[in-house]
């Protein structure tokens, strides 16, 4: 008998590519407060992925994203480490984490970009349907 990994899709909404510099304020795993510049790589209605963060961060965080005028608190959902096996992750030169975030508040398209939460939620339905 063979087992079978299925990958199950825990998203409620769809995500946009969208790489869009931002800068990022909060505190970091050892409770010391940072800002830097990051980058998006993926867009919700209500979140975001962040690429090129240099600090070590925990789920549940919070976090703030600038961008253009805006300013936006996220919490963040999940961290993931990306460097090579010779780095420590705990070495803060050592590479780069990517970190999912979720909206703390209801903003109508906090990416200024015309992502509305009810175009994303449509865009999610249509595509289960095809």
């Amino acid at each position: 008998m063979r087992l079978t990994k299925v990958k199950i899709n825990r998203r409620q909404q769809n995500r946009a590519r969208g790489v869009l510099p931002v800068r990022v304020r909060g505190k970091d795993a050892t409770g010391t407060l940072f800002e830097g510049l990051a980058h998006t790589l993926d867009l919700t209605a209500t979140g975001a992925r962040l690429g090129a963060i240099r600090h070590k961060l925990r789920a549940h965080d919070t976090l703030v994203v600038l961008f253009r005028a805006r300013r936006v608190e996220f919490s963040v959902v999940w961290t993931r480490f990306l460097g090579t096996q010779n780095q420590d992750e705990d070495s803060p030169a050592s590479g780069e984490y990517q970190v999912g975030l979720e909206m703390v508040s209801q903003e109508s398209d906090p990416w200024g970009l015309g992502i509305s939460h009810s175009d994303m939620q449509m865009n999610q339905v249509s595509a289960g349907a095809a």
